[in-house]
């Protein structure tokens, strides 16, 4: 298995950034697809984007233009760049790992290994 860290969660005001990383031990990293969900209070773990091990990368739409995933296989973590964010951004933000597969999973049920999240608020 792989065990998965996140960090850098906090609070930001409308329109700032901030950005997540995902640290990952364990069994081999490289090849994993990577993936980050999101979990607002009274809602659903939502999709937020996915890179593989070779870095294609797919987002919500929602995220589109303002969020960008990426990896870094030598250092074994993968970085979520928030831009713009806004206040409907605010939740628990959550890496996961699966075994690589195209096309890139964007189910929660997809992804076998997550971390423990780190909480995301962004202030009107």
């Amino acid at each position: 298995q792989v065990q998965l860290v996140e960090s850098g969660g906090g609070l930001v005001r409308t329109g700032g950034s901030l950005r997540l990383s995902c640290a990952a031990s364990g069994r081999t990293f490289s090849a994993d697809t990577m993936g980050w969900f999101r979990q607002a209070p009274g809602k659903d773990r939502e999709f937020v984007a996915a890179i593989s091990w070779s870095g294609l990368t797919t987002a919500a739409d929602s995220v589109k233009g303002r969020f960008t995933i990426s990896r870094d296989n030598a250092k074994r973590t993968v970085d979520l760049q928030m831009n713009s964010l806004k206040p409907e951004d605010t939740a628990v933000y959550y890496c996961a790992a699966t075994a690589p597969r195209l096309p890139l999973p964007v189910r929660s049920w997809e992804y076998s290994q997550w971390g423990q999240g780190t909480q995301v608020t962004v202030s009107s």
